[in-house]
């Protein structure tokens, strides 16, 4: 009997996360209809949850990059370089195009935002005196308080120390990391009851007009997250290879980004990449390195994901920004995204950097992320879409542009 209780856990456990969230989203919808009382009573899980990854997100973003600076192999292949040039235009391009985006078309939250007192900054100039006051934090202060500039610093700094230290110490500071995901991953498992007590209670306070909201807030994703496919990624590849760049970037679309939508995983579609790029007659020696390390630095749809949720907390708490600010906020989400973690939904744990350009207390910022769970089922498909036939296509282009100037010399 325990046995087959403990298979059947195991079951659900292992299932797919983004049908046990649609469930979950349903089910808190049928309940607000049903029993006010009820859905507010059902609010404390939606709590549990924004406190779960408030703890977590913190610890999670420092071993992260202490283990990827740490890890990082020197002396790759010079076909390299270009490749990751490209992706990381495309990343910030992505935050560009979010910025642009979310002036024309402003999004607006339903956030708790209670007796918190925000102090926005007036400017870029005390913007950057926040950053620079943030980067100076004691670290245990930063991890106390949620100081993901801090943190980001703190964790830069003692990566590239460690990079000096033995093979052993950076094996253990990988399996810190891979312990950390192990965690996140956990957490984020209950993402399906979060969010039934987040819905239920937002939806029997609020009323049904945010649903609206959050369809709104989807679909300004999905078109920045289009665009970037469309239009900015061939261009860019265009740049590259000087002839029509389409049939590439539908290749890549086709053969790795439909894959990439339903695994919801750029590190589980890499096998995927790595096939199609022997398939296209890629250099096995670039591929092999450029599809792994895409996976990890490669994230025009987590830059998206993070600039447009930020600016939408921002337009919610009548927060006023200028140009040279919105370009910072472009940088620092190309950064955060650059470190998102694989597991799904990764990205929206970064969203709390950005907002700490802004002043917006942490309490906020997960409030934020919880929001970006909510409508997580095609937002973080589309994501790592983008991601990862972004990782094909730039290498597919280099490699090509590659080989047509060595038969042009030849």
């Amino acid at each position: 009997m325990q046995k087959t209780l403990s298979s059947r856990l195991g079951t659900l456990l292992a299932g797919s996360l983004v049908k046990q969230i649609m469930i979950g989203l349903i089910a808190g919808v049928a309940l607000a209809w049903i029993s006010h009382d009820a859905a507010l009573a059902v609010g404390l899980l939606g709590e549990l949850f924004v406190s779960a990854l408030k703890a977590v997100a913190p610890v999670l973003v420092l071993m992260l990059v202490i283990a990827s600076i740490a890890n990082h192999q020197q002396g790759q292949k010079t076909n390299i370089r270009p490749i990751i040039m490209l992706y990381l235009l495309s990343t910030f391009f992505a935050a560009v195009v979010a910025v642009a985006f979310s002036h024309l078309v402003p999004q607006t939250l339903t956030l708790a935002v209670g007796s918190t007192e925000i102090v926005p900054p007036s400017g870029i100039a005390e913007v950057l005196r926040g950053l620079l006051m943030s980067m100076v934090s004691n670290p245990i202060t930063a991890l106390m308080q949620a100081n993901y500039i801090g943190i980001l610093v703190w964790a830069i700094g003692l990566g590239l120390a460690f990079r000096h230290s033995s093979d052993t110490t950076r094996a253990l500071l990988n399996d810190a990391s891979e312990a950390v995901t192990w965690l996140v991953r956990c957490v984020i498992r209950c993402a399906p009851i979060g969010i039934f007590g987040l819905v239920a209670s937002i939806l029997a306070s609020t009323g049904f007009g945010a649903l609206w909201q959050y369809a709104h807030l989807l679909a300004l994703l999905l078109g920045c997250m289009l665009l970037m496919a469309l239009v900015v990624n061939p261009m860019l590849v265009f740049w590259k290879i000087r002839r029509n760049p389409y049939p590439l970037v539908f290749t890549c679309l086709r053969e790795s980004g439909v894959t990439a939508f339903f695994t919801r995983s750029s590190a589980a579609n890499i096998p995927v990449n790595m096939a199609l790029a022997k398939r296209l007659g890629l250099d096995e020696d670039t591929y092999s390195v450029s599809i792994p390390l895409g996976a990890t630095i490669s994230m025009a749809g987590a830059s998206i994901t993070i600039t447009v949720l930020t600016l939408a907390a921002v337009h919610t708490l009548g927060i006023s920004i200028d140009v040279p600010t919105a370009i910072l906020l472009s940088l620092v989400a190309s950064l955060c995204a650059c470190g998102a973690s694989g597991v799904a939904g990764g990205s929206l744990l970064l969203i709390p950097v950005a907002c700490n350009m802004f002043g917006i207390p942490n309490d906020l910022a997960m409030q934020v992320v919880a929001v970006g769970f909510i409508i997580g089922v095609l937002q973080d498909s589309a994501e790592t879409a983008l991601n990862s036939s972004t990782d094909i296509l730039f290498t597919a282009a280099v490699c090509q542009a590659e080989a047509e100037r060595e038969t042009s010399r030849a």
